[in-house]
Formats: C-alpha cells, structure tokens, sequence
C-alpha cells in the first residue's frame, strides 16, 4: 500500500495503550486509541471506509463491553469492509475458541514477545490486503459486465427493429428464402437479447443495485396470464398444460409485481423446454401453517428430472446443467434471488422416474426492508 496502515488499539490500561502505540507507530503504522469498547464502536460507526482501521487489536477484558461483544458488533455491520481483528488478553482465562467464533482472526496473549506481535500484525494486515483487492477486482469485474451487458442491448433492439421493419418488404421486395432467414436472425437476436437482459438483472442482484417496488397485486390472475402466454408452446409439444388454483376469496400477494412475473416465465417455461412427453401442472395454494400464512407455487413436470449430483448446484450461476437444451445457467440463480428478496424460497425435488417439482413459497406480506414504510415502496435489494 502506498499509505501506511491505520490501527485501532482498545484497551482500558493506559500503559497498555501506550505500550501497543509505541511498537506500532515505530514500525510507522498509524496508530488510533480507544479506551473501551463504546468508544471504538463510535469511532468506526463514525468513519467513512477511507479513513476506517485496516486492523483493531482489541483488549478482551474491559468493562462495560468485552471484546468478544465488540468483535459481534463489527462481524454484524454488513456494510463493513473486511477489518481483521486481533484479540489481547492477559487473563488465562479468556477463551480462545469464544473469541475466535465471535469472529475474531488471531488471538495472542500477554506478556506477548514483540516480535510475535509485530509478525501477527503484519501477518494479519497482508490477509486485509488481499481481501479488498480481490475484492475491489469483483466489483470492476461486476461493473464491466454490468456496463458490458446494458450496452449490448441497444444495437440488438435497432438489429431487430431493422430486420423487422426488412421483414415486412419496407425497404423493398424480399425474396421468400430471405424472409425465413430473417425471421430466423431475429429469434436468435431475441434469445441472445433475453440472456443479455437475464445477465444484467443477475448482476443487479448481485452488486446490491436492484431496485424493487413492492405494492399489492393478484397473484392468481397474474399466474393465469402467465399460463395462456406459455400455452401455445407447450400445444407445440403436444403437452398437458394444466393451472390449478386454490379457491380462495384472494390471491393478494406484495411483492414486485414484474420480478414475480419474472420468475413464474422461468419456472414454467423452464418445465415446457425440458419435457417431451406428458404434462407440466402448476399448483397454487394458501399455506397457514408454522411459517406464517405464504402462497405456494408448485410446477410439476414430467420430463427426465435432474440428477441428484447437479441438484445441489442448479441454482448457481453459470451452471447450465447437462441438458442438451440448457440455456446460460443464470435463469434458475434469479428466481432464487428473486424469492429470497420477497422473503420466500425456491426449491428443487427431481428425480428420473418422476419428473422435477420447483417450489416456490411467498409470504402474503413480506416484512418491508429497512428504511421503508408501508405496502407500496420502491427499495435497493
């Protein structure tokens, strides 16, 4: 690094403060002090990343609040970066695996030997290093595609309008063997569109960008619209395209109405794709049961199923499957995110002989997320 490292010593003995000061500032580390644990809690609340402490050595014993209390406080603070935590203690006492569950990363007791410390200091200071570079990598990876994907949708949109415009002669008579290349071109471009799309929505999720509204809306008659705009490709594979839904007074659910709409194309798409022969039932009842009153969602398929090996990892990114029709791998990984950001779940049972069932559960109302009030919000997920 081309500044030096700042520390955050806490410790309610003034000669141990001093001491610990000493030693870092003359291996020219910038040293901040705290006499207890509200204190360093104020001190890191109050910082903005630049200026936060890239290691705290943290006193266990002291009064009011431990150091195993202090360690939970900055392991909780998600919006954190990555700050190692070494934990001093003279007391025999103290225990070793307490601190290390509350997340602490080294542990050293004293009457320490200084060069043990200072190796464990400049031990811990490279593991920070390498953390925020790796992770300052991630994130202009994340924007790279992001900006990459965004930019990749506007020439296939003016590709396509274009074609279409081709398509119905325009610009000029087109011969018949011309027009099934053309229509052929804009169901790639439309593919290719759709992955684009379905990539740069992953990666909103994923860089904590993508903004929900939650409002109330029919979550039945949403279902059934989804179902009558897929019904034409299932009567194409000569598929039993069934939608049963549960009598009841409503079907009200508050979520991001487009989001939801989202994953119920995946879902039952997914299922029309990967089944030849037979039926793809979709299900949706009012459970009341010990998880609070939540909508499931059940499409049930009868296609060759997944194997048990790939089931553990279906709904990660980029992982297509073995399928010969498996797509980019990422529609199953967004539906997950999707349930996950309404306060539900998705989940997989599939086997060769019956098929696969995709279960999706959705409270009626999610709890709002922090710093939002009432139904209708729109909130950074």
């Amino acid at each position: 690094m081309s500044l030096p490292a700042q520390v955050l010593i806490v410790d309610d003995s003034v000669d141990n403060r001093f001491l610990l000061q000493s030693l870092l500032e003359d291996e020219g580390y910038i040293v901040t002090v705290a006499e207890n644990g509200a204190k360093a809690l104020d001190h890191i609340a109050g910082k903005g990343e630049a200026q936060l402490p890239d290691l705290i050595l943290l006193d266990v014993m002291m009064p009011g609040m431990s150091g195993y209390e202090v360690t939970r406080w900055v392991r909780g603070q998600a919006e954190l970066p990555f700050i190692p935590i070494l934990l001093v203690t003279a007391h025999e006492q103290s225990n070793v695996v307490e601190g290390l569950d509350a997340g602490a990363d080294d542990f050293i007791r004293k009457p320490f030997d200084v060069e043990e410390l200072l190796a464990r200091v400049r031990a811990l200071l490279r593991l920070k290093f390498s953390v925020d570079a790796e992770r300052e990598i991630a994130q202009q990876r994340d924007d790279f595609v992001s900006r990459l994907t965004h930019d990749l949708r506007t020439p296939l949109v003016a590709a396509n309008r274009m074609l279409a415009l081709v398509q119905r002669e325009a610009l000029g008579t087109v011969a018949a063997e011309a027009q099934d290349a053309i229509a052929q071109t804009i169901r790639n471009n439309e593919h290719l569109l759709a992955m684009v799309n379905t990539l740069l929505e992953v990666y909103r999720h994923e860089a904590g960008r993508k903004t929900m509204t939650f409002a109330p809306f029919d979550l039945g008659r949403l279902l059934k619209e989804v179902t009558a705009e897929l019904q034409p490709l299932a009567l194409t594979k000569g598929l039993d395209l069934k939608l049963d839904l549960a009598q009841t007074p409503s079907w009200s659910l508050v979520g991001d109405r487009l989001e939801i709409r989202r994953t119920l194309v995946n879902l039952i798409g997914n299922a029309i794709k990967f089944t030849d022969v037979g039926h793809v039932h979709i299900a949706l009842h009012l459970d009341e049961g010990d998880q609070g009153h939540q909508w499931v969602l059940e499409v049930h398929d009868t296609g060759s199923g997944i194997a048990p090996e790939a089931q553990d990892t279906v709904f990660a990114w980029f992982r297509p499957g073995n399928h010969r029709r498996s797509g980019s791998g990422l529609g199953l990984h967004l539906a997950r995110r999707i349930a996950h950001a309404h306060g539900g779940n998705l989940t997989l049972h599939s086997s060769s002989e019956a098929g696969s069932l995709f279960v999706l559960t959705l409270p009626l109302q999610p709890t709002a997320p922090s710093g939002t009030a009432g139904a209708e919000n729109a909130v950074v997920l």
